[in-house]
């Protein structure tokens, strides 16, 4: 008798467990309502900054005010490949009508005028044949070149658009060692792209960049693309064109080169009156006075630059200057160096005379110079 109920007790446990087993699957996985203690489970704790809060030592608004008025540039040329008009081959069945590539290139410039003037740099739009600009609202126009400057590597072209951003121009020669600024620009074509860095020098020359250099250098990252682009203070202000990097990548390592608006405006306002940059010039080559050359000639002058080469039957041979010559000064002005030196006789307005303080022998002596008009060669 115990034994059948102990049979019937187990049936009923066993029936039970099934059941439960069955209502649980039909019923899903039971939500953790409660925790062991029996207390609702809450959601958990988040900090949440407050909606518009402006992060501390941000340059969004600098960003923002200069970013409208930096362009993309697109630029093509057509070109006649040079090993098909060397190939024989090729010539004999194309003649002078060989195959032909288009080059394309890129780079940035800054909208400088509500009149549809650009700045950008003269190596972006050197020998197109077509100009694109991309405004940052999504506009796009073809371009018209208005001059040029080799010499500064700086460039004015023009779009016919109305409400245009415009730049505002800061001051460059206010610029320190150490101020912040904002590279603007299209690197590798990824889309507008403003970096950050400090002005790392400033009057950087002899780079053997252009014939007329005074950079400013920047740890900014600058890459292939940014040419032209925008260098701002942390007001938003314009005070330099980017215009070269250091690499021996091809990337930027931190040395970026910038033209301040310094040198940038005199070239456009001069490009935009008369197409071109009105220089002085009096055709002698110069080389910069070091220790080791005033010990080893026995100069007495420790400024000043040597005169290496006369151009023949130019202004300076006519006054009188010759090779081993030591220019002291232009108009009572010190002559530094060969950089200041190019950069005073440019200044020299053509077909006035200018005087010429010499060290000849150890002796001084005043030449009287023409000024002639400066042509589009390396050769001062």
């Amino acid at each position: 008798m115990l034994r059948t109920l102990w049979l019937l007790f187990a049936q009923v446990v066993t029936a039970g467990l099934a059941i439960y087993m069955v209502v649980a699957a039909v019923r899903g996985p039971r939500e953790p309502s409660r925790l062991q203690s029996g207390t609702v489970e809450r959601p958990a704790a988040i900090l949440q900054a407050p909606a518009g809060a402006t992060p501390a030592f941000s340059y969004r608004e600098a960003a923002a005010r200069a970013m409208p008025a930096v362009v993309n540039i697109l630029t093509s040329k057509v070109v006649r490949p040079r090993r098909f008009l060397e190939d024989p081959f090729f010539r004999r069945f194309f003649g002078d009508r060989v195959p032909e590539e288009e080059q394309q290139s890129l780079g940035s410039g800054v909208i400088v005028s509500p009149d549809g003037y650009i700045l950008t740099n003269n190596h972006v739009v050197e020998a197109a044949d077509d100009i694109q600009v991309i405004l940052a609202d999504g506009r796009k126009a073809g371009a018209k070149i208005v001059g040029t400057d080799p010499e500064t590597d700086l460039a004015v072209i023009r779009v016919a658009l109305r409400d245009l951003p415009v730049i505002v121009l800061g001051h460059s020669d206010e610029a320190r060692v150490g101020d912040v600024v904002l590279a603007i620009g299209n690197p590798f074509g990824v889309g507008q792209t403003v970096t950050m860095g400090i002005i790392s020098a400033l009057g950087r020359k002899n780079l053997h960049i252009n014939p007329f250099e005074n950079f400013i250098q920047t740890d900014a990252a600058i890459n292939f693309g940014n040419s032209g682009g925008a260098l701002i203070d942390t007001g938003g202000n314009l005070i330099g064109i980017n215009s070269a990097i250091y690499s021996q990548s091809g990337g930027s390592v931190g040395i970026g080169f910038a033209i301040p608006t310094s040198t940038a405006k005199s070239v456009m306002e001069a490009i935009i009156k008369t197409g071109y940059v009105v220089r002085g010039w009096i055709g002698i080559e110069s080389q910069d006075i070091t220790p080791e050359l005033a010990e080893n000639f026995g100069l007495a002058a420790r400024s000043g630059v040597i005169i290496a080469g006369v151009v023949r039957n130019g202004p300076a041979d006519r006054a009188g200057l010759r090779p081993g010559d030591i220019l002291l000064s232009i108009n009572q002005q010190p002559v530094a160096d060969t950089a200041g030196m190019l950069t005073q006789i440019a200044a020299l307005s053509p077909g006035t005379a200018a005087t010429m303080t010499v060290l000849r022998k150890n002796q001084r002596a005043q030449l009287s110079v023409q000024v002639a008009l400066r042509p589009r060669s390396p050769t001062e």
